[in-house]
């Protein structure tokens, strides 16, 4: 047995910061989050100077979740980091901010000239709903990153600006990249008037299915009479994660002329449709479902038949 070794004296995890080998500083850094160490800012913001990357990367993510001025100041300048994988740490830390008003560390780099900071940036503040943000996000709409204008679009959508709507759906409709177009798309859900309808019912021809199926669920959130024919359509679409979108907005909507295609659709060979379709016929509560719903109840698939009997028992509480 090697009694050197048992009678070692346990390293302090200021020694293990300081040690030569830069394993040793990145395990102590992801350790102390979880530690009781008093020094823990300190040492964590010490860790994010290093020189090896990935102990900078393990101190990005140590300090998530810690809205202290100094800390999200130290953030913010880590997504300039010569390293991708500090960099992509930081931005997810910075990413989990509540507080509005560590906004202020953050809102200049909105301007900076790598297109990944500018990004990062505007993910952070996405959820803070911050209104001075407002009209860099507008800007950044014209933004040559696709990465960029996603992010901007985001942040569009939290803050629910009336302004904002006119450039989110010439976004929704024109933008070059696929998941700009599906982001403006999700961003519209918030409108409430008619205004956004045009690009939403658009959307749902466009190339990308992840860009219809985003349509088909946004329409669902604001509702417009008008675009149920078009979401019956919707449901023949060739990907069957449309069609679940399109189904599911229908029975918010309690479309009633969506019925017969609903029906049908309670046939239909994946069973994440069927099981859509039966909720939505309970949704809806129209009578005229009930045949296709008692055919239901003998699916091979028992969500299916559970769904399909709840489904049953609701529109005959609605006929009581």
């Amino acid at each position: 047995m090697n009694t050197t070794a048992m009678n070692a004296v346990p390293q302090s995890y200021r020694e293990r910061l300081a040690d030569a080998d830069a394993e040793v500083r990145r395990i102590a850094v992801m350790e102390l989050p979880y530690s009781d160490e008093d020094d823990f800012i300190e040492l964590a913001l010490a860790a994010l100077a290093d020189v090896a990357a990935p102990v900078r990367a393990e101190a990005a993510k140590a300090l998530e979740g810690i809205e202290e001025d100094a800390i999200v100041q130290a953030l913010a300048e880590a997504l300039r980091d010569a390293d991708n994988s500090v960099r992509e740490a930081a931005a997810l830390s910075l990413s989990e901010l509540k507080d509005p008003a560590m906004s202020a560390h953050v809102i200049p780099y909105l301007s900076d000239a790598d297109a990944f900071t500018r990004a990062a940036a505007f993910r952070a503040l996405r959820e803070l709903r911050v209104p001075g943000v407002f009209d860099a996000a507008l800007a950044a709409l014209q933004d040559a990153s696709e990465r960029v204008r996603r992010e901007a679009v985001a942040v569009l959508g939290y803050l629910k600006n009336p302004a904002g709507l006119g450039e989110l759906t010439r976004i929704a409709m024109n933008d070059a990249d696929s998941e700009v177009r599906r982001a403006a798309v999700g961003a519209l859900g918030y409108a409430t008037g008619e205004q956004v309808v045009p690009a939403l019912t658009h959307a749902l021809k466009d190339d990308s299915w992840q860009v219809r199926e985003e349509a088909a669920s946004t329409l669902g959130k604001v509702k417009p009479r008008d675009a149920v024919d078009k979401l019956i359509v919707a449901m023949t679409d060739n990907y069957w994660q449309v069609r679940i979108r399109a189904i599911r907005s229908l029975g918010r909507m309690k479309a009633r002329e969506a019925v017969g295609a609903i029906g049908e659709a309670l046939t239909h060979t994946v069973s994440n449709v069927r099981k859509e379709s039966a909720i939505a016929l309970g949704e809806i509560g129209d009578a005229k479902a009930i045949p296709a719903l008692e055919k239901a109840r003998l699916d091979t698939d028992p969500d299916v038949r559970k769904l399909a009997q709840l489904a049953l028992v609701t529109i005959a509480g609605k006929a009581a």
